[in-house]
């Protein structure tokens, strides 16, 4: 089977949902206001695009490339980026909804969140070092043997992380959000 491979092309407005994305390469492409929920994106390889608007909720990204890949304002409920192709993966996300997604055992090294609610994600025995997580709203998010030395949680808020659990040597922390990581011992922070 011949792929597809794209490059440099915008597309707007699609309903990939209901109309397949081909399988393929898409390089430095652009989608904009786009809808993939549900949608079978497995196999596909993204290199250096970006998705703005887009919704990818509960989408299939088993085996699907996310190379140096931004979004910006995406819904992306529900995802298992676990099941993503490892090689060369490195994405960052700006303004998105994550909620209910997976990083189980990812690497994660570098990625920078921005204004993003990541409720109830699943941070386990991934690889956070030297991430940055600017302005996030962390409720139910779980960090258990996380690898979280020199990340940045500065502005973020509504996390609870274990130190004894996860390795946090030199992550910086805003001083009102430190009860963040004293919370299992049940005391007062005033």
């Amino acid at each position: 089977m011949i792929k597809k491979y794209v490059e440099d092309e915008e597309f707007k407005g699609k309903n990939f949902s209901e109309h397949p994305l081909i399988k393929g390469d898409y390089e430095v492409c652009t989608f904009i206001n786009c809808i993939f929920s549900n949608a079978d994106l497995s196999g596909i390889n993204f290199n250096e695009c970006v998705f703005n608007d887009c919704d990818l909720s509960l989408a299939n990204i088993s085996k699907t490339a996310f190379r140096t890949v931004d979004f910006k304002n995406c819904k992306l409920l529900g995802l298992h980026f676990e099941a993503c192709n490892a090689f060369l993966f490195a994405v960052s996300f700006e303004s998105c909804l994550l909620n209910l997604s997976s990083f189980y055992e990812w690497n994660m090294k570098d990625t920078y969140f921005e204004d993003c609610h990541l409720h109830e994600v699943d941070f386990t025995q991934s690889d956070l070092s030297n991430s940055i997580f600017k302005n996030c709203d962390l409720t139910g998010a779980i960090f258990e043997n996380t690898n979280l030395e020199k990340a940045d949680f500065r502005g973020s808020f509504n996390f609870n992380i274990d130190p004894e659990l996860n390795r946090i040597k030199k992550a910086k922390f805003a001083s009102e959000t430190l009860i963040g990581l004293l919370g299992k011992y049940d005391i007062q922070v005033e």
